[in-house]
């Protein structure tokens, strides 16, 4: 039986599968059963932050699994503390204190968490719990029913009806739009700095400030979902630094690339006063509040501490940036008509598809089309949208394999 069959019989038809069966991976480079390599520019979706196989992640993938797997949260885990203070101290550089999850729905259904234990702290005038959360149209914030309700896009919460109250969206990039957005009810924002699944679109600082502004004036608390754009990826250990660098969120999800392709997500909460008392934000979860079987173990903490350190000591984030410049002025000088812009930061970046010039087949979106024709060439992107593809390499890339990329995806998008 092969693969694909085997799939078709034991796996449940949640995904639109490639007809691609991984086996091995090294650095920028993925292998299939047939032995063919492929580019790959998605990366698990912006997850294998230093490529597959990493020396130094497997090292300590090894080292640890040789020590000790995983023990519950009833006790302390040095590894765990360890990769806190790493984060807190050289990543977020703000007074805050993290939980450990497992993915990044699971940490921004706990920062939905903190805004209604803050929402019942500080209430509304009539004494009533405040519980609203403000996200955005086009946002992702992840599919368990609390970050599916938190998700600006009708498709995904398709068919899951009655959606988990407690949230409105708003017109991402549109500070006219915020005013008048406050109800009595509401306690926070969340925003992600770069909308990754919703077409690769980045706020403006005007728009950041002016989320901010609006959080401050009406005791909201600031949410920023990094769940896709930090630990680098945007050219900056936080992505919102490259946008709007003197803001300070009262919290942050993780995931994806903080375990470079082992499975770890986390939420951060400021520690600042949020009344006269001088109670701390990050305090209001406090034991029994809040809880993972598996989130923070030994052997995932381990993992994520030598992918922080290594993006953090061979400064990744720089070479995001040095990508980016080299993308944008190579695409640029192509002049293809088929493209309509280049959007993103650092190396999340999204190419904008004209659907005009790409003959679509039923059940197929146009950049689900350039994305097979380059499957067929030997790189891997993911699409961002109906009209968007992504390219989302490790942040080693080099400059060489960034070029036979480019040299590949021009000979695709030329034949529009």
């Amino acid at each position: 039986m092969t693969t694909t069959e085997t799939f078709q019989q034991h796996v449940l038809p949640t995904y639109g599968r490639f007809p691609l069966v991984a086996v091995r991976g090294e650095g920028c480079r993925l292998w299939d059963d047939a032995g063919r390599s492929f580019l790959d520019f998605c990366g698990g979706i912006a997850v294998c932050s230093l490529g597959h196989c990493h020396p130094r992640l497997v090292a300590a993938l090894r080292e640890q699994a040789g020590t000790l797997i995983h023990v519950s949260n009833l006790y302390q885990i040095p590894q765990q503390a360890e990769l806190a203070r790493e984060i807190n101290e050289q990543h977020v550089r703000l007074p805050g204190k993290i939980f450990f999850s497992n993915s990044g729905a699971e940490a921004n259904d706990g920062l939905i968490k903190a805004a209604r234990r803050f929402g019942h702290r500080r209430a509304q005038a009539d004494g009533a719990p405040r519980f609203e959360v403000i996200t955005f149209q086009q946002s992702f914030h992840g599919r368990t029913l609390g970050a599916m309700a938190a998700t600006g896009q009708a498709k995904i919460q398709e068919g899951f009806d009655p959606l988990l109250p407690g949230f409105r969206y708003l017109p991402f990039n549109d500070p006219a739009a915020l005013v008048g957005a406050v109800r009595a009810e509401t306690a926070a924002v969340l925003l992600e700095p770069v909308q990754g699944e919703g077409g690769v679109n980045i706020a403006t600082p005007e728009f950041l400030r002016a989320v901010a502004a609006l959080c401050k004036a009406h005791d909201l608390l600031l949410f920023f979902d990094e769940v896709q754009t930090g630990f680098g990826r945007c050219g900056q250990a936080m992505a919102w630094r490259a946008i709007a660098p003197e803001i300070e969120p009262d919290g942050i999800s993780w995931a994806k690339g903080m375990g470079g392709g082992v499975p770890i997500g986390a939420f951060w909460l400021s520690d600042r006063a949020i009344d006269a008392a001088g109670t701390p934000l990050a305090s209001l979860l406090g034991p029994g509040s809040h809880g993972s079987t598996y989130g923070g173990n030994p052997l995932v903490c381990a993992a994520s501490l030598a992918v922080l350190q290594e993006i953090r000591e061979r400064d990744l984030a720089a070479n995001a940036r040095h990508q980016e410049s080299r993308i944008r002025a190579t695409i640029a000088a192509w002049q293809l008509p088929v493209i309509t812009a280049v959007r993103g930061l650092g190396l999340l970046l999204g190419i904008g598809l004209d659907p005009a010039r790409i003959p679509t087949p039923a059940g197929k979106t146009p950049a689900l089309v350039v994305v097979h024709r380059l499957l067929e060439q030997g790189l891997l992107v993911p699409a961002a949208g109906p009209n968007t593809i992504r390219l989302l390499p490790p942040l080693n890339v080099t400059d060489a394999e960034i070029d036979e990329a480019l040299a590949l995806l021009h000979a695709v998008l030329a034949t529009f």
